[in-house]
């Protein structure tokens, strides 16, 4: 499955798009719309985006448990070298170390995720912000052609912005299409 990302003008329009992909097969489980107008996406009961979409807490998260165990490592070192314990102590208390570090790590990682933008979105925050609706539309295998065939013939206005072969990867970069960034 890959994501594929479009940008779409105006709310009229995001609208037409949303039936259409509902006519090619497309659920609103596989549609998310990312936009500064939630009350129109609410009014016009289009699906909108979530947060494990729009803010970064996964990657952050993650990084933050990796940092964590690395810490976590070198105190249970450190702790094993200064035998703090004593000299007969089981391992236990040092996992325990690397393991508390760890789940601090991720726990500091998501607490300043959630004020973070998605990385994988930084790059349509002007368009977001200047009032475009950014569809994330899940193809599954075998659909993505049918889904970029529809676009292209139907809605000419909106852009195909990105294809993320690797949406379920936090880490991976989404590569824009054709774009010119702004000076």
């Amino acid at each position: 499955m890959k994501c594929l990302y479009y940008l779409a003008p105006t709310l009229a329009s995001t609208r037409t798009i949303s039936d259409d992909l509902y006519s090619v097969g497309v659920s609103d489980w596989y549609i998310h719309v990312i936009s500064r107008d939630e009350a129109g996406l609410q009014k016009e009961r289009i699906h909108s985006s979530n947060y494990i979409e729009t803010l970064d807490f996964v990657r952050t998260g993650l990084l933050g448990a990796y940092v964590g165990f690395f810490v976590g490592m070198l105190g249970a070192f450190l702790l094993m070298a200064t035998k703090v314990f004593g000299t007969n102590v089981s391992l236990f208390p040092y996992f325990a170390a690397i393991l508390l570090a760890t789940f601090f790590g991720g726990w500091l990682g998501v607490m300043l995720g959630t004020g973070m933008e998605s990385k994988k979105l930084q790059q349509f925050h002007n368009e977001i912000q200047g009032g475009q609706y950014l569809f994330l539309i899940y193809a599954k295998k075998g659909k993505g052609e049918a889904i970029k065939s529809m676009m292209r013939d139907k809605h000419p206005e909106s852009e195909h912005a990105a294809t993320d072969e690797h949406f379920m990867n936090p880490f991976s970069d989404v590569i824009r299409r054709n774009h010119v960034a702004p000076q």
